[in-house]
């Protein structure tokens, strides 16, 4: 047996996964277990988790693997404040103690925590980890991918050829900090109140509701050169010398003041609808130096499939824009394309070096904790919740939604990444718009322009989307433009999925728990559709774990919970 963990940590959405003979058997985000939004800590609890669902210790253990080089990151950062002094002065504090500290000295800890010898612990590359998982994951033979995110060591984007006999090339072309478009994004996403590293895809939800005004003048900061580098006009950056946000004083100057965090959005107002502009313009020119990046690499490799990964390839809207005018036949994004996938992407790379063949591609996303049914009953009887068993829990979940009632859903192993795909997850009518209201308000508890996924059939992904299930529908990663309700059915009836640019972030299944509710609705003459969204609060990362889901029902004005067969309701 091969065993090698791979394990991602100490920025942002630290994770473990193991690899044995190479096919992931487990991987989950520190978040899950800790409880805490978007955990970096070193993920001794991810770590214990995945080695106990296997059955081994660490003394079974073949490598310990890092996802990126400690060393080189910290090099880059200090050389960077070095640089850029005096500018950078503020920069120096918080260097000399995140990255003398528990960063430089990881792989010892690793070796630790893991207990393995610390030979057995290596570093591995950022980019070249998010690589291999964008490749490997996929059951393509060969294709070309592109790593976008923040910074890694130094790389923030890149390109690769990669083959299931000849591995991952050098980079075909790549952008060094503090050049990147995923600083870009998120620059502009602090200047509108939202959290670096979290608030993104608030603000991409956001840029739907604005008219890119801004284009022109947001388009001269981050270009792409016609070799695939990237450029910003660093003026309006302050990533080499602020702490904090991203931005400069001249992008105030230009752009206007920032917003401050935290306060209700009003998008009747002109201020709010000013800053939505920006949104859209901003997103608009992601798009546009996503698309340059990914033609140049379809011209240098000649492929017909991209595979992409890093922060940036979570921008669903991006992402079906690539799938729709990149020149590409197809476009993957694997689940968790950000740095916690990338755990899997360092023990992909490590067992392609020592084993010298390709790992097994992921055959889906369920790689975490399982729920515990019996658990969930002894703590639902215990916070006095009625506590049925049935033999038919997919037609009640179904006649549920039918009634209009929010049903959360726990079923088999959690998802791994931010995406809920019918495992974790709340249920609900797909129509009328009011449903997506209610959720936000009541259940979520988040900004009013949060949209929200619709998961249907394979076989019925054409007739209500107007085209068949593909890559990104499998993982939740991509966007379609929503057409016209078959006709039979309320104009209304998929007016809680559809965001209010037309179009909806797609979740296809075939087979499972969630693929008989669907059917059932379909037998009740509904659509096969159902509104599915994260089994969460506000700020709470997924629910993984019966305590979790049952706390989360217990404080929540969602109708029931079905765990497995169970069916939980309030007395």
């Amino acid at each position: 047996m091969n065993a090698i963990l791979g394990v991602s940590a100490l920025f942002h959405d630290a994770a473990a996964a193991l690899l044995i003979d190479g096919e992931v058997v487990a991987a989950v985000a520190e978040e899950r277990l800790s409880r805490k939004k978007g955990d970096p800590a070193l993920p001794k609890r991810a770590i214990a988790w995945c080695l106990a669902e296997a059955g081994i210790t660490g003394d079974v253990l073949d490598a310990v693997v890092f996802h990126e080089n400690p060393i080189a990151r910290a090099s880059r950062v200090f050389v960077d404040c070095f640089r850029n002094f005096p500018e950078s002065f503020r920069q120096f504090p918080v260097a000399l103690r995140e990255e003398l500290g528990s960063k430089l000295w990881v792989l010892d800890e690793l070796a630790a925590a893991a207990g393995v010898p610390r030979e057995q612990v290596h570093a591995g590359d950022h980019h070249a980890s998010h690589a291999a998982y964008a490749f490997y994951a996929s059951a393509a033979d060969d294709a070309a991918v592109l790593t976008v995110d923040g910074v890694g060591e130094r790389l923030s984007t890149a390109g690769y050829l990669a083959s299931r006999t000849s591995g991952l090339s050098t980079p075909l072309f790549q952008t060094n900090f503090p050049h990147s478009l995923g600083l870009f994004y998120a620059a502009f996403a602090a200047l509108l109140g939202f959290e670096i590293n979290e608030g993104e895809y608030k603000f991409m939800g956001l840029a739907a509701f604005g008219e890119p005004r801004f284009k022109a003048e947001i388009a001269k900061l981050a270009t792409v050169t016609a070799d695939g580098s990237v450029r910003l006009d660093r003026r309006y950056f302050a990533y080499e010398t602020g702490t904090s946000v991203g931005y400069s004083a001249r992008m105030i100057a230009e752009f206007g003041e920032a917003r401050q965090p935290g306060m209700p959005w009003e998008l009747g107002d002109a201020r709010d609808r000013r800053y939505a502009d920006l949104a859209a313009s901003v997103q608009e020119v992601l798009e546009d130096r996503l698309l340059d990046l990914a033609r140049i690499l379809r011209k240098k490799t000649k492929s017909n499939t991209l595979c992409i990964a890093g922060g940036v390839a979570l921008n669903a809207v991006a992402i079906g824009r690539l799938v729709r005018e990149s020149g590409f036949e197809n476009v993957f994004v694997p689940p968790g394309a950000d740095d916690a996938g990338s755990a899997i992407g360092a023990a992909y790379n490590h067992y392609v070096r020592t084993q010298g063949v390709a790992p097994k591609p992921l055959r889906d996303a369920f790689l975490g904790p399982a729920i515990d049914r019996q658990r969930a009953a002894a703590l639902g009887e215990a916070f006095g919740l009625s506590v049925t068993r049935s033999d038919a829990a997919e037609a009640y979940v179904a006649r549920a939604i039918a009634a209009g009632k929010i049903v959360a859903l726990a079923t088999g192993r959690a998802e791994f990444g931010p995406r809920a795909l019918g495992h974790r997850s709340l249920l609900a009518p797909p129509g009328p718009a009011s449903v997506r209201e209610a959720l936000n308000r009541a259940v979520k508890h988040r900004e009013p322009f949060r949209p929200f996924a619709p998961l249907t059939r394979d076989e019925d992904a054409a007739g209500w989307f107007g085209a068949p299930p593909d890559a990104t529908t499998r993982f939740m990663t991509g966007l379609r433009h929503v057409p016209p309700v078959p006709p039979g059915y309320p104009e209304d009836a998929l007016a809680a999925v559809t965001h209010v640019d037309g179009t909806a972030r797609l979740q296809t299944v075939g087979e499972g728990f969630v693929y008989r509710v669907l059917g059932e609705l379909a037998a009740l003459g509904l659509p096969p559709v159902v509104l599915n969204t994260s089994l969460n609060g506000r700020r709470e990362p997924i629910c993984t774990r019966a305590e979790d889901v049952v706390a989360f029902f217990r404080d929540s004005q969602v109708d029931a919970l079905v765990v497995e067969d169970l069916i939980l309701t309030r007395r």
